[in-house]
């Protein structure tokens, strides 16, 4: 039994949150403290110690209706869970993304002199800036999982550190691109492009003709050419194989594993999102697109203040990747970029990839409870 004790405080509002906290709380006793725990997680916290004072899928709420129509009980469960940290005084308190629920519970807490840190920045860098000053007012540490973001909190006054990103561990425990094209049924010695049009059944809907159209031209260019299609799920794979129709010889669709699938191509053709980052972690070369409503995309790039849509690109600070939006999507646009990247760009993008990974850094979850310690002066 160890003779130091930390007392600490921490909410997670989703199963993501829930792995990212779980590790944090497994990193913390390996420098010789003995853990309490209490606020609100799932299961993987729970079983790392937390006691929880609430079911996790109690804030999991997602769209715009739901979290109105739930609303006087996230206010109840954000009053109780206040209450219940102020009475346990924890060294520090820590929220775990979920931004519109734990900012509210940091500030309250950080005013009645408990440290707060909130793990994962909100995306204040591509809409809703004036976060920033609720930010100020709510979190003495911010943890980053990006480095560039470590700067935008250091200019408002906020201290921030880079803790890395868990994917960078993650995806070191790959199997083999020869290994998962076996699995799958793929040729082993043919390019191999995968072609991830989202998982949403809008993204699938505005983006896989534009994707199919894209394949095809891309076949005739290069007869040897073979594409994997990883569906999200049934509906998504329902949805893909009806578009495809005849259209499916050299193309293989896959349930899910999107991150397999591109670990077992040579290029990949994918919708905006954070599955670019996994792309950029797995030093695929690549081409982002996105196309959605004509309405949608009025009001969406009135409030995106970055200049770039894609992971790579945005810690880059320019376009190593090309990106090809909305009316830009277009079949012979992006069969030309990715032919560039199957033919020329391919080494350029995989070096500066690998660059960026080391910026950013593995080593996540021990990142994390470092910085929790040096807030906590434990």
């Amino acid at each position: 039994m160890s003779d130091k004790t930390l007392r600490l405080g921490i909410c997670a509002g989703e199963t993501s949150g829930d792995i990212l906290g779980a590790a944090v709380l497994r990193a913390l006793p390996q420098h010789g403290f003995d853990l309490q725990v209490d606020g609100i997680g799932g299961e993987q916290m729970i079983a790392a110690g937390l006691d929880t004072l609430y079911p996790i899928d109690r804030l999991a709420v997602m769209g715009l209706i739901e979290p109105l129509k739930r609303l006087p009980e996230l206010l109840r469960i954000r009053r109780e869970l206040v209450a219940q940290q102020r009475v346990a005084k924890p060294q520090c308190f820590v929220g775990v993304d979920s931004p519109d629920f734990n900012l509210g519970v940091e500030q309250r807490l950080r005013a009645a002199g408990i440290p707060t840190a909130h793990l994962v920045s909100p995306s204040v860098w591509a809409w809703r800036k004036g976060r920033i000053r609720r930010i100020q007012q709510a979190v003495d540490k911010m943890l980053c999982l990006l480095p560039f973001e470590v700067n935008i909190y250091e200019e408002a006054g906020i201290d921030a550190v880079c803790v890395g990103h868990p994917l960078v561990d993650e995806l070191q425990l790959m199997p083999t691109r020869d290994a998962l094209r076996h699995e799958f049924g793929l040729p082993l010695d043919q390019t191999l492009l995968a072609v991830l049009p989202g998982s949403r059944e809008a993204e699938v809907r505005h983006l896989m003709p534009t994707f199919l159209a894209t394949m095809l031209l891309l076949q005739q260019r290069h007869p040897g050419l073979h594409c994997v299609i990883p569906a999200a799920d049934a509906s998504r794979r329902a949805e893909i194989e009806a578009l495809l129709g005849d259209h499916i010889e050299g193309v293989t669709v896959i349930n899910g594993r999107g991150r397999d699938a591109m670990q077992a191509s040579d290029a990949v053709l994918i919708a905006s999102g954070t599955a670019t980052l996994e792309a950029m972690l797995l030093r695929k070369p690549m081409v982002i697109a996105y196309r959605m409503a004509a309405v949608s995309w009025m009001v969406l790039s009135r409030m995106v203040t970055s200049t770039h849509v894609g992971l790579p690109n945005i810690l880059a600070g320019r376009e190593i990747v090309p990106e090809l939006l909305q009316q830009a999507a277009t079949p012979e646009r992006l069969a030309e970029a990715v032919d560039r990247v199957l033919e020329v760009e391919s080494e350029q993008q995989i070096q500066l990839f690998g660059e960026l990974a080391d910026q950013i850094g593995g080593n996540f979850a021990a990142r994390s409870a470092e910085a929790l310690l040096a807030l906590t002066h434990a």
